[in-house]
């Protein structure tokens, strides 16, 4: 193995290990926390966590094996047995992050109505839904023996051995990326715009507040007033910043994967290998990202994680009830923390 591999066999791994424990954490907090289960969030984030989790066990491993090995590692049954997971499993999380946008605007957008319109009965039936779209796809590609193992990607996936069945395949490559990464994005830059622009407009309700009172504190020292002003621009970018990275993440870890795959079909081009596992490991990165973009980083579940080393370690310094909120709502007016 070249130099090249090694670094992309390292990548994979942390890529791994990261994963893995993130994903774990989040599901952890989901177990202890009674607030965070009572959320109706917490169904799209247990669900999103629990197939990057698969993911992360069940097919990361087998395509750092195919990087190492520079073959196929696996047997032709267990090869498509790996492919069908990775097929559905990345259709159902593409999905279940745009529940969490629709989640979200909701919440923000109609917040009187929320606990009407979103409910545990809603959410699973938005789950129900994912399921069914995303065991669709690999159900037909494993009728069609389109799951096998493909040597850009070192990995067991979607792959065309016969030409004759390459414009079936065509068509059923981009209906697929279509329904699920094409979708998923539409419904994500829709929602997420919607909040943003709820965001700006409470952030400039209450920087008209901020001045008016500003103006008549004549007495108020300069430096206070310069925070007042400098917390006022980091408000407004707060709301801009996570939209961006919640769009901005799913484009850039799915996007160059997708985009490969669509090129691929083109009879006359050839996708190099190196860029085939960089693009591929993109996509696993996701798994590893969305724990932290989601929920790790938010106050309630860092909370609940203190509480769960404190119990671990038998201090109690925090008390245990920690985020009362049974909506989450930690973005709503300018996406700013309520707690």
């Amino acid at each position: 193995m070249d130099l090249a591999g090694v670094l992309l066999a390292l990548l994979l791994v942390l890529v791994l290990v990261v994963s893995l424990l993130s994903n774990l954490l989040v599901l952890l907090c989901f177990i202890y926390s009674t607030e965070i289960r009572k959320q109706v969030a917490g169904v799209f984030l247990v669900n999103l966590s629990f197939c990057n989790l698969l993911l992360t066990v069940l097919n990361m491993p087998f395509t750092l094996l195919g990087i190492l090995r520079s073959q196929q590692p696996l047997g032709g049954c267990v090869c498509k047995a790996v492919g069908f997971l990775e097929t559905f499993l990345t259709s159902n999380t593409m999905l279940s992050m745009a529940a969490l946008s629709i989640d979200k605007w909701i919440a923000v957008v109609f917040p009187l109505s929320y606990t009407s319109k979103m409910r545990y009965k809603d959410a699973v039936i938005l789950m129900g839904y994912s399921w069914l779209h995303s065991l669709t796809f690999p159900l037909v590609s494993l009728f069609y023996s389109w799951l096998d193992y493909s040597s850009v990607y070192a990995s067991c996936t979607l792959h065309l051995k016969e030409e004759t069945e390459r414009r079936r395949f065509t068509v059923f490559t981009i209906v697929f990326h279509s329904t699920s990464f094409m979708l998923s994005l539409v419904i994500l830059c829709f929602t997420y715009l919607k909040v943003l622009k709820v965001a700006r407009f409470h952030c400039k309700r209450i920087d008209i507040i901020t001045m008016q009172t500003l103006v008549l504190l004549v007495d108020i020292h300069p430096s206070v007033k310069q925070r007042c002003l400098n917390e006022q621009k980091r408000r407004r970018q707060r709301a801009t910043k996570k939209i961006s990275i919640f769009i901005g993440s799913f484009v850039i870890c799915f996007g160059p994967y997708i985009i490969t795959r669509l090129i691929e079909l083109l009879p006359f081009v050839t996708i190099n290998y190196y860029w085939g596992i960089i693009s591929k490991c993109l996509t696993y990165s996701k798994a590893a990202s969305d724990p932290f973009v989601y929920s790790l980083l938010r106050q309630q579940y860092k909370k609940v994680l203190i509480n769960i080393v404190n119990r671990i370690l038998k201090r109690d310094l925090y008390p245990s009830s920690g985020y009362n909120s049974s909506l989450d709502t930690e973005n709503d007016y300018c996406l700013h923390r309520t707690n």
